[in-house]
């Protein structure tokens, strides 16, 4: 699933290309019409069509398309989507369920597997994320703020982190990195994390972050920015997806395991509860 750094990529990468320009005409492809969350699919279309986008937002996974008319266009890549500026005669992707034809011709090509993302039409994005905390990147996420949610949990850290309530934007890729990087099993009971453990990993949410986005995020699989490529950073992980290889920082074999109802990857040795 594109995570911050992946949907902040798209973002910055779609700002030039859409912000001043108008939407000629949008269609949502036969089999693609679970997108359409707010309004059935040609109503969303219509209500679409003409509108200028102003601004260009985001809110931990979400992109928010800040409208001429007051809305916001509200759009989840959820786990398999994406969302690629191309030219108008460019060939339709093989998964393509949308596309969206601009005024100066070019168009946006909504890709997606599993059928799993989402577009709502708001006059309040919150409507659209209701259960989304602090974007992890913003000053509000704070790491009072992380051990307070941590405080009296007798779920694991790595739940914790996954909760979009509490660090919204994280999800599995970063919370086993950030729990690498602070040194934290993340199988550790989160009422067990004290300030001291709070504070490095909060840092290490913002340090395995922030190297994504240098990185232009983590093409495991499907991920691919506004532009169409893949990002660089799934080469630069220290535990995600390597089971079995050797601990950069101890050299003991990286585990998997279940966590959170996640396929979750963490040293052994130098990642304590």
């Amino acid at each position: 699933m594109p995570e911050l750094p992946e949907v902040e990529t798209i973002r910055r990468d779609l700002t030039p290309l859409l912000v001043g320009r108008r939407v000629a005409r949008v269609r949502i492809h036969a089999g693609g019409e679970r997108l359409a969350v707010t309004d059935p699919p040609r109503t969303l279309e219509r209500r679409l069509q003409g509108r200028g986008v102003v601004a260009i937002g985001r809110q931990g996974k979400y992109l928010l398309l800040r409208l001429d008319d007051g809305l916001t266009w509200v759009i989840h890549l959820r786990m398999t989507g994406s969302i690629v500026h191309a030219l108008a005669d460019a060939p339709p992707g093989r998964f393509e369920r949308a596309r969206i034809d601009l005024d100066d011709g070019a168009t946006l090509r909504f890709n997606d597997l599993r059928k799993f993302g989402t577009w709502h039409l708001v006059e309040d994005a919150a409507e659209a994320m209701p259960h989304s905390g602090p974007d992890a990147l913003s000053e509000a996420f704070t790491p009072e703020w992380l051990l307070s949610r941590l405080r009296g949990r007798q779920t694991s850290v790595k739940a914790v982190l996954l909760d979009q309530s509490v660090c919204a934007g994280v999800g599995n890729i970063y919370a086993d990195e950030a729990c690498w990087i602070a040194s934290i099993d993340p199988r550790t009971e989160a009422s067990r994390v004290g300030l001291t453990r709070a504070k490095r990993l909060h840092a290490a949410v913002l340090e395995t972050l922030r190297a994504s986005l240098a990185d232009r995020g983590s093409s495991f699989s499907d991920y691919r920015d506004g532009l169409g490529a893949e990002g660089l950073h799934h080469v630069r992980v220290h535990v995600f997806r390597r089971e079995g290889q050797p601990c950069e920082r101890c050299g003991a074999a990286i585990l998997k395991a279940r966590v959170a109802g996640r396929g979750t990857h963490f040293c052994p040795r130098c990642q304590r509860k």
